[in-house]
């Protein structure tokens, strides 16, 4: 009796611990399943709640859906992962999976991208989408030939002239003032060296508010959607409501980071995110027409002349020679600008 009761127990004791090794077996099995999603970094400019972020953010959802949680796409907000010349650098080395950039950091890959926000170059954004359409085959070649894949081109909106405590009426009225001038932009520094006299500030994005803080700058030209989304409007009193060129932009992958899916998540990546540069190129020209309806009532506005206008238009057409050199392939040439 007393045999048969240990080796009872004896046989209960194996199967307990059988039954515990099958279980942390199973929880290490899921364990190393949960850890073998593959998470993307995207960088954007944008803030999470911006129009941009809650598509951006709708991708991410379609994505880990889709791919029954494979694949996560994590976006890093607000600029976080510095300067757009820096995340093209980080997309290429492969500690970031893509990027929406805009068109000034595409230019860091290929310059001739930066023509398209030539100012004065168009007057609509049909005639900017002709352009593009026209340009992006050799575009999107180049960025391939380095390393990325275009998902989508967008828009960031019109570029206004937008200042603190004057009036931008004509370009003379630029000089003994401060305009910030993005640290990679090839095209303002000409404009105002056509102008003379006047001292650009340069700046990344994310050292605009605090110049504006500060009073290191008081001009800025650029969409009222990224204005008001970067929390520039407090600092800016007054508007000319010509429209100086045409931001744009597009979302990026690098070919590294594509290579680590595999084929199906490679194609559910690239749809959604092709469907989400679609909702984009829809609404945000709205987004930026309302912006700068909301901002019109909160400041002074200039609505420019005919003989502004042309005043306007003969710096931009003189300051387009000095960017044509600078630029190789004769972009604006291409579009018919000078």
């Amino acid at each position: 009796m007393f045999r048969s009761s240990s080796s009872m127990f004896r046989s209960r004791m194996i199967r307990s611990r059988f039954c515990g090794r099958v279980v942390l077996a199973s929880v290490l099995l899921v364990g190393a399943s949960a850890q073998a999603a593959t998470t993307l970094r995207i960088a954007t400019l944008a803030p999470k709640e911006s129009p941009w972020g809650k598509v951006f953010r709708a991708w991410s959802e379609a994505v880990h859906e889709k791919t029954h949680g494979n694949v996560d796409v994590t976006w890093l907000w607000n600029g976080v992962a510095g300067p757009e010349r820096t995340v093209v650098a980080k997309i290429k080395t492969g500690e970031l999976s893509g990027g929406a950039i805009t068109a000034t950091g595409l230019a860091s890959v290929y310059k001739p991208i930066v023509a398209l926000q030539m100012p004065g170059a168009f007057e609509t954004w049909a005639a900017l989408d002709q352009a593009r359409a026209a340009l992006r085959p050799d575009f999107d070649a180049h960025l391939s030939n380095a390393g990325f894949e275009v998902v989508g081109w967008g828009d960031v909106g019109r570029a206004r002239t937008f200042s603190k405590g004057f009036e931008v009426r004509l370009p003379e009225d630029l000089r003994g003032h401060s305009p910030v001038v993005g640290m990679d932009d090839p095209i303002a520094p000409k404009v105002l060296e056509v102008i003379g006299k006047v001292r650009g500030q340069p700046a990344d994005v994310n050292e605009i508010l605090p110049m504006l803080e500060n009073r290191a700058i008081d001009v800025v030209t650029a969409p009222a959607l990224a204005v008001e989304q970067l929390q520039w409007a407090a600092r800016l009193d007054h508007v000319n409501t010509g429209v100086v060129a045409f931001g744009i932009g597009a979302s990026v992958l690098g070919k590294r980071a594509l290579d680590d899916l595999t084929a199906d998540e490679r194609e559910i990546l690239l749809d959604t995110g092709r469907r989400a540069s679609r909702i984009l190129e829809k609404q945000i020209r709205g987004e930026d027409d309302a912006a700068f309806e909301r901002l019109k009532k909160k400041m002074i506005v200039h609505d420019p002349t005919d003989a502004e206008r042309a005043t306007w238009q003969d710096v931009w057409r003189k300051a387009c020679i000095r960017v044509k050199e600078a630029l190789p392939g004769d972009v604006l040439g291409k579009i018919g600008y000078c």
